[in-house]
């Protein structure tokens, strides 16, 4: 006999919580332990705590775990790294109207035009200069011009990009994202931005979601809501990077995979979808300002366990592999858009120089 899916919903549902679930209590674990540390220390939020020790213990894994014990955990971080990660930011939305968010893009816009273009640039002519290969820089390049993993997962199949070449510009991209989390509110606090300057320098000058929001939830909670939606608004530069290339690929050669429409809608996350949703239903004052609240709490929350799972899951061999030129190309390009950054902003006005 035949099953519909809306039949059989409720059993997949269970199997796939049954297959997360131990993975999920560990990441529970260390974001209790992290939002405790937080409390402790609050100039280090829950973020900071969580990804670190989601890291050293990721090297102790391998050694300490039995090989059956860490696959059971396996699927869970992985789930904790992901979706709840994205979960959170669509949370987020309960703290912005729709009016914020278009006022956002049009403020940011510039920065993140400027910082893209200087950003591209230099992968291509730095990288070209330090023998750095042709799909790796660009891989770099897109990584921390616009959003990190996101961009190079997008960007992989339209260049034709090799799974080593992904893993290698993945590593060097991760390796950044936690510096930045440690060092911008370190910066911010330096050069004494206020919570709205400082996340639109996160949201156009760290590449990768999860260290945005990590990075402005360090900084302080005021500045997290405005850095995710320049963030997010960044995230949009994926669609027409990608076009692009497609082109350039498509007149190379026929080995790229050409954008069709489909796909084309594909490269927008749900979460940003989501994000939005959520804002409109905010916008309309229908959520009362208790569960408003509760919801912030718990996205924070939920961060501190995705990014425990994004540092149980850190490959530390990757990131030896990867060698000194894709990384210095990262970081050469890393700084870069972090000064363009700070100088477009100067330059608006918004640091007040």
């Amino acid at each position: 006999m035949l099953f519909s899916p809306a039949q059989t919903l409720p059993q997949r549902l269970a199997r796939r919580g049954a297959e997360v679930l131990p993975g999920v209590l560990v990441t529970a674990g260390i974001a209790v332990l992290a939002t405790g540390i937080g409390t402790l220390v609050p100039v280090l939020g829950s973020a900071v705590p969580a990804i670190i020790i989601g890291v050293l213990l990721s090297l102790l894994r391998g050694r300490m775990l039995p090989e059956r014990a860490d696959a059971r955990i396996a699927p869970g971080i992985g789930y904790s790294s992901r979706f709840l990660l994205q979960l959170a930011v669509v949370l987020l939305g309960v703290q912005l109207s729709i009016g914020s968010i278009v006022q956002v893009g049009v403020e940011s816009l510039p920065i993140m035009l400027t910082t893209l273009a200087v950003c591209l640039l230099g992968a291509w002519w730095i990288g070209r200069a330090m023998r750095v290969e042709s799909r790796l820089r660009t891989l770099i390049g897109v990584g921390t011009g616009i959003c990190g993993a996101s961009a190079i997962a997008a960007v992989s199949p339209v260049i034709g990009a090799a799974s080593a070449e992904i893993a290698y510009a993945v590593s060097t991209i991760f390796l950044f994202n936690i510096l930045a989390v440690v060092l911008f509110p370190l910066i911010g606090h330096a050069l004494d931005l206020d919570p709205h300057t400082f996340g639109l320098l996160a949201g156009t000058a760290i590449n990768d979601t999860s260290s945005v929001v990590a990075a402005a939830s360090v900084f302080s909670t005021a500045a997290l809501g405005f850095a995710v939606v320049v963030k997010l608004v960044r995230t949009l530069m994926i669609i027409p990077i990608s076009i692009g290339l497609s082109v350039i690929e498509a007149r190379r050669d026929a080995g790229g995979e050409r954008l069709t429409g489909r796909r084309i809608a594909t490269l927008v996350p749900w979460f940003l979808i989501g994000f939005v949703i959520v804002a409109v239903i905010n916008s309309l004052g229908v959520i009362p300002q208790g569960p408003r609240d509760f919801l912030v709490q718990a996205s924070i929350f939920l961060i501190a366990m995705a990014l425990a799972g994004i540092g149980l899951s850190t490959d530390i061999p990757a990131l030896r592999r990867a060698g000194w030129r894709p990384l210095a190309l990262g970081g050469i390009l890393w700084a870069l858009v972090t000064l363009t950054s700070l100088a477009t902003i100067a330059v608006t006005g918004a640091l007040g120089f």
